[in-house]
């Protein structure tokens, strides 16, 4: 199968492979990385990763950003999914909820400026990048998947940025990170995990006043969730014809604000 039928299998429920290992980190990883400016990269992944995908900036609701990205024109588009080596390639999709955050802060700079920002399962890292882009006065992005991290660091140099600390390990359920603004995209698309974010965040929030700012086009996973009576919709985007195609159907992204009346709760 080729990596477009691999793809339409992970919106259609795959993803539980993915929401297993968030899952199953709970409380970080032994193997956990810490990249900041100046690590060295493996040059065996480096040459693969640059290789194996597609710098592109089209088809998408940020062109400003210019990303490695799985494409029609990558050779595991076509090639057998079991045959990447590294694990399922989550980060080198562009997703709509992630579009739509980037979109956002671009637009609006004052949301980031002068602020710590975590970028929360940062995958190829475009809203993290748009934050600092924006004028961010620290950013942080965090995914399990150490291949992204070594995305992100390839498409900072894309953009001629000064690549941005990264943690690859699951920090959801740690303690409350002193952070003035959290943004996640397209994470709610299991219901364990998603429970386990709602928590999450709301102890963020109730201890340090952190604003939370979800993307997502509307998945019934996030829809349905208890969380979606605690949104508040700041902007919707339509998606360009690329994004809709690649995601069968969906043909638009919203920024959602996280407010729970009940942050004052124990969590």
């Amino acid at each position: 199968m080729a990596f477009g039928g691999w793809k339409q299998l992970l919106l259609l429920g795959r993803q539980n492979t993915f929401a297993k290992a968030w899952r199953s980190r709970r409380g970080g990883w032994k193997r956990c990385c810490h990249w900041s400016a100046g690590k060295s990269l493996d040059p065996e992944v480096k040459a693969f990763l640059e290789e194996n995908t597609e710098v592109t900036n089209s088809g998408h609701l940020t062109p400003e950003i210019r990303l490695r990205l799985l494409t029609p024109r990558c050779r595991f588009w076509r090639e057998k999914p079991d045959l990447w080596p590294y694990g399922d390639p989550f980060w080198a999709i562009y997703w709509p909820g992630g579009q739509a955050l980037s979109r956002y802060i671009l637009d609006n700079p004052r949301v980031v400026k002068g602020r710590s920002v975590l970028d929360l399962g940062s995958g190829c890292g475009a809203t993290a990048i748009a934050a600092v882009m924006s004028g961010a006065s620290h950013v942080l992005a965090n995914d399990i998947d150490p291949i992204a991290g070594v995305a992100m660091i390839l498409n900072c140099e894309l953009n001629h940025l000064n690549p941005f600390p990264i943690t690859i390990k699951n920090i959801i359920n740690s303690e409350a990170g002193n952070w003035d603004l959290i943004v996640l995209g397209d994470m709610f698309y299991d219901e364990q995990l998603a429970d386990g974010l709602h928590h999450w965040l709301r102890k963020c929030i109730r201890i340090q006043q952190t604003e939370v700012l979800i993307g997502d086009p509307g998945r019934h996973q996030f829809l349905s969730h208890s969380i979606h009576s605690q949104l508040h919709k700041v902007i919707e985007y339509s998606l360009p014809e690329y994004t809709r195609q690649e995601n069968y159907g969906l043909t638009s992204s919203i920024v959602w604000s996280y407010q729970p009346s009940n942050s004052s709760e124990d969590c």
